[in-house]
This record gives structure tokens, sequence and C-alpha cells, in this order.
């Protein structure tokens, strides 16, 4: 199996934004041209991009579907994108420009027919995120709390030929550090391929999760602060 280490970008009024545990008021970074930041990556190594629309998570539809399809345009590697997808036609038509993996967050809990019928017709393509927030998964942006444990989650899925993203709100954005007890836990709990994200902070994280057999790791802040040089990260790449 591979193992991925994906830049993230992050789009928000148009530039690539970092947030601090997805909160709009703690910005961190803000670079102007998504699409050279994009190109940046690849050319450095880069074989997967991890994009997601924050105004659209916000919002709840997706506000930056130019630039994504200027991004795929740019770069010849795989694609995930995710923010606010709720409905078939917006996830569909994102399929259907190239988007390799489409993510999927709060529909999952509000619409889960809705995501089975897509996981069905489209095996593969679909991404189901998994944003933890004290053993609970949240949606909504990360605004709100469901009652539901990732691992609940997860298991209504399995049967399915869907990817999962496993994202740790406690740690995002800080640079801290993973749970690895946690990320075990999720890895071994599916046959299906799980990509890791939050908190990750050094070359011994991206180690660690490869060793558990994650399919890869999203890299966000971590990259923009110059915390961990990503031309040794992609060393850990098998592809």
């Amino acid at each position: 199996m591979g193992f991925l280490v994906i830049p993230a970008i992050d789009l928000k009024d148009g530039k690539v934004t970092r947030l601090i545990q997805g909160d709009f008021n703690r910005i961190t970074i803000q670079l102007d041209n998504p699409i050279d930041v994009a190109a940046k990556w690849v050319k450095d190594g880069a074989k997967c991009l991890h994009v997601i629309d924050l105004d659209g998570a916000y919002h709840g539809e997706l506000r930056h579907h130019d630039i994504i399809l200027k991004i795929r345009k740019a770069c010849d590697v795989e694609l995930q994108v995710g923010g606010g997808l709720r409905g078939m036609a917006e996830i569909e038509k994102l399929i259907k420009d190239g988007i390799n993996r489409v993510i999927l967050g709060t529909v999952v809990i509000e619409k889960p027919d809705l995501v089975r019928e897509l996981a069905e017709s489209y095996p593969k393509r679909i991404m189901i995120a998994i944003d933890s927030r004290g053993g609970k998964v949240a949606i909504d942006g990360w605004r709100k709390q469901s009652d539901l444990t990732p691992l609940e989650i997860m298991s209504e899925f399995d049967d399915y030929e869907v990817s999962f993203l496993y994202t740790n709100i406690d740690v995002e954005g800080l640079v801290s550090g993973m749970d690895y007890a946690r990320i075990e836990e999720i890895i071994n709990s599916t046959s299906r391929n799980v990509y890791v994200a939050g908190g990750i902070s050094s070359l011994e994280d991206i180690e660690f999760a490869r060793k558990c057999g994650a399919a890869g790791v999203i890299i966000g802040s971590a990259l923009y602060t110059g915390k961990i040089d990503f031309k040794q990260a992609v060393k850990l790449q098998v592809v």
C-alpha cells in the first residue's frame, strides 16, 4: 500500500489561509496566490493536494470552485477537495471536473443515504471526514457537535469503497503533535484507507502514521511555518 505526504491548501477569501482549530478569528497565515502555492508543493514532490474551501464549510456551499478548477488544470497530481459539500449536483460536478476524492463531512451525518448512494455510484472517489473534538464528531464547519463517535460513523460506511479522513480538532493548527494511541485505534478499526490530519508537527509523526498503516497524512501549519521541511517529508512517501 502507498503512503502520501499531502500538503493542505485551505481557501478563505481567495487566499491560502491557516486557522487554529478551525476558528475564523484565529488566522495564522494568509498567502495570496493559491495556484502558485499548489504548484510549489507539486514541484517539491507532492503527489496529492488537499484543498478545503473554508468559506464553503462555513456557509454550507462551495465558494472557491473557480480556484479549485485552476489548481486542477495547473497540477497533474491527485486532488482531494472538501468544504461545504452538501448536495448531489455539486459533488457530482467536482467528480466530473476531475477531482480524485471528494471530502464529505456534515452531509455524512445529516444525509447518510445520499452519501451511500454517492459511494455506490463513485467507488473510491468519496472521502468521509471524521472531524473529532473531545471524542465526538464535529459538523457544520466544526461549529456543532454531533452525538456520534468516529468509530460509530466509520462502522456505518466500512462496507463501501470509501476512504476516511481522521482529523483531531483538539490539536489542529497547534503544531503540537498527534495523539498516537487514538490514531492507531482509528486506523486499526477499518479495512479502508485512512488519512490522518491534525497536529502533525515532525517527521516522527509522519513516520508513526506510515508505520500504523495510514494511507497518508495531511499537513498544514507545520509546513507553512517551516516546522516540517516538505522536501524531507516527501522522502517518507511510498508511491
